[in-house]
């Protein structure tokens, strides 16, 4: 039957909500242009009254500048109903735009989800906890064979302070002891010498020292 009639079997495309918000522009702007130019005619019609006296000839000029306005007013009556619905329009493709984003969004959660799901259940939570004692057993030994590396032999836990502090004063002593000692030893005369001669040019006793004021 379509062979017969001739009509083709394809089908046009439905317009889409984009098509119809560029349609209703294309309206919009040829509706500005026709008010455009009767605001034209309406400023000359103005002119003409204002140089007419009250008669004939102004009364019909004044009708004419009536009718052109009546079409100025019908068209801002559409202007307004296409803007209304480019705004509707234009509204539902937000709507619809965000509506596809959020579809998508749910969409990638899903398989992040599974995916998660998926990778999750490879995983042994007994083997992880029992890796986590095993960590813990092994950082208990290791502070226990630092502790005992670092143990210091053959000297006492505790020692008493008044100990320490008396074995410092004999310390001292000694010290003391010694260095009398051996100063005694160096003016002692040698022991092959009977009596040290003293020096020709020495005097027997010296001169005091004069001070001077």
């Amino acid at each position: 039957m379509n062979r017969i009639f001739g009509t083709s079997g394809g089908r046009k495309p439905k317009p889409t909500l984009q098509d119809a918000i560029t349609s209703t522009d294309t309206r919009t702007a040829s509706i500005e242009v026709n008010i455009k130019k009767l605001d034209g005619e309406l400023m000359r019609y103005k002119d003409q009254m204002s140089k007419l006296r009250n008669g004939p000839g102004k009364k019909a000029i004044e009708q004419r500048a009536l009718r052109v306005l009546r079409q100025k007013k019908m068209y801002e009556s559409q202007l307004d109903q296409l803007a209304q619905q480019t705004f509707n329009m234009e509204s539902a493709a937000i709507a619809t735009e965000n509506l596809r984003n959020t579809m998508a969004t749910v969409e990638a959660m899903k398989l992040a989800n599974k995916e998660m799901r998926k990778q999750y259940g490879k995983i042994d939570i007994d083997k992880i906890e029992n890796m986590h004692y095993d960590m813990e057993d092994l950082l208990e030994q290791a502070n226990e064979i630092q502790e005992s590396l670092g143990r210091s032999y053959a000297i006492p836990d505790e020692l008493d302070e008044a100990d320490l502090e008396a074995e410092l004063d004999a310390l001292q002593l000694e010290e003391e002891e010694e260095g009398t000692s051996y100063l005694a030893d160096l003016n002692k005369d040698p022991d092959f010498v009977d009596n040290m001669p003293l020096a020709p040019d020495e005097p027997a006793h010296k001169e005091a020292v004069k001070t001077t004021g």
